[in-house]
């Protein structure tokens, strides 16, 4: 999709809506993308030992069918630019909705292994549209004197969106009796955890008609008119209309589309800068941060906590998760993204090492001794929360700031899709690890966190307080 990037207006700075209220409505209603993308990807964490019970399967089959959603996020991600580009911004949320409302339906009615695989890609590729979509819009639409908090709508949904859900399959759990494969309204209960992504799927299309299509998208389809409204509607009625028109159509002019072969250079096929990128995104993922949203259920299970506790545990770790990101929210401006992202790898560093000790203990009638129990426990919290507040917001600041004008978009790309292939490689290789030695999995998770320190020192520099056309 284009950039939002527009040449600079005092006066529309400046510019405060008549109507917040409203302009708050439109941004939120587009993150409800944000909030299922959090759900769908961290719902499947009720379902796992049910699935693997239910179909018979092994760990390495099992990790394949939780990671294949991974594989559409990445082609939904990678396409809906180009999607939105061409029907709108509107139209593309709306097609995402269908893609979650079917995507819940089959995963809750699967008749087989197979097909319950391909309910998750449809899913996936609903994740990944979502994903650039929301932030798009939202970048779109905004007054420039809100775009920033108005922004970070998106990264607020999302961490609810995965609250929500471990929310909700706790209490599915609860009314099952503790059974994942307890009878719900004539399904299992894991059948219905998957199903009720069905609610904010609808709510999600009804709600994208009630918004209106971005004026830059209207722009680029000569619906002057239009678009002028649309900027009525969202910048107040003091705006220059005609000056914002033309600002917006000359930024449009000016954008230079850059490509892959713009990314190649250096003595490693690509540029040192898109290495770094590629390296942020590497490490974001191999610290093992979707173990926790996706197997944390099973993770605890596997230790001797009974399943009703394990779900608790799950979303007391999403809570956190929500007051880590709001703190990074608070401080990503205030002391700087590097600061931010070293301070997360040192915790991160701790929490890691120390469940990694408390996992390398002997199960005492299948549980960890007490002592144990509660480091592992604790210690988990303490590793999402440093991850909340530095590497989960940092990384996308970074990535949004740091590539050059003439290669923003296709760097970018190029790291989003390195985050996406770190993330299937963490998530489809979890369980065989856990199989193999729990704790060594830990091990490895925390030698990647301390090796992101000195990554971060030598080679990420800061960008607080830089124009984009500084970077170079």
């Amino acid at each position: 999709m284009a950039s939002t990037s527009q040449a600079p207006n005092p006066g529309a700075r400046m510019a405060h809506p008549d109507h917040l209220g409203h302009v708050i409505f439109i941004a939120a209603a587009a993150a409800m993308g944000g909030f299922l993308f959090g759900y769908d990807s961290s719902v499947i964490n009720g379902a796992v030992e049910a699935i693997r019970d239910r179909y018979d399967v092994g760990s390495a089959v099992l990790a394949q069918v939780i990671a294949i959603a991974l594989i559409g996020c990445a082609i939904g991600a990678a396409t809906a630019g180009r999607i939105a580009d061409r029907i709108g911004r509107i139209r593309c949320m709306q097609i995402a909705a269908v893609l979650f409302t079917v995507s819940a339906v089959g995963s809750a009615l699967p008749f087989a292994l197979w097909d319950l695989a391909m309910w998750r890609i449809i899913g996936g590729f609903a994740i990944g549209m979502a994903s650039v979509i929301g932030p798009a819009y939202i970048a779109e639409v905004s007054p420039p004197a809100y775009r920033g908090r108005l922004g970070s709508f998106q990264q607020a949904a999302i961490v609810v969106g995965i609250a929500v859900s471990q929310l909700v399959n706790w209490g599915l759990l609860n009314a099952a009796g503790g059974d994942q494969r307890g009878k719900l309204m004539g399904l299992e209960a894991w059948q219905v955890m998957l199903g009720v992504m069905v609610i904010p799927a609808v709510l999600y299309g009804l709600l994208s008609f009630a918004i209106p299509e971005s004026p830059r998208f209207l722009l680029s389809v000569g619906k002057r008119e239009r678009a002028r409204k649309v900027l009525e509607e969202v910048e107040g009625r003091d705006t220059d209309f005609d000056a914002r028109v033309a600002e917006i159509e000359h930024a449009m002019h000016r954008e230079e589309k850059s490509s892959f072969k713009d990314l190649l250079g250096g003595s490693f096929f690509f540029k040192p800068i898109v290495w770094i990128g590629i390296g942020l995104s590497v490490f974001q993922q191999f610290v093992g941060i979707n173990v926790a949203f996706y197997y944390s259920s099973t993770l605890w299970q596997s230790v001797g906590v009974d399943p009703t506790q394990s779900f608790f545990y799950s979303f007391t770790t999403s809570i956190i998760n929500i007051v880590g990101t709001v703190i990074a929210m608070i401080f990503v401006d205030r002391i700087g993204r590097k600061p931010l992202a070293l301070i997360g790898s040192v915790g991160m560093v701790i929490g890691l090492a120390l469940e990694a000790w408390a996992f390398s203990f002997h199960l005492v009638d299948g549980k960890l001794p007490a002592t144990q129990g509660w480091v592992a426990l604790i210690a988990a919290h303490v590793f999402v929360l440093f991850f909340a507040l530095s590497w989960g917001v940092v990384v996308w600041v970074f990535l949004g700031e740091m590539f050059p004008n003439r290669i923003r978009a296709a760097a970018l790309g190029v790291a989003a899709s390195a985050q996406w292939i770190a993330n299937w490689a963490i998530t489809a290789s979890f369980p065989s690890l856990a199989d193999w030695n729990l704790s060594g999995t830990y091990v490895i998770y925390t030698v990647f966190a301390a090796l992101s320190i000195p990554f971060v020192l030598k080679f990420v520099k800061e960008t607080k307080g830089k124009a984009l056309e500084e970077m170079g």
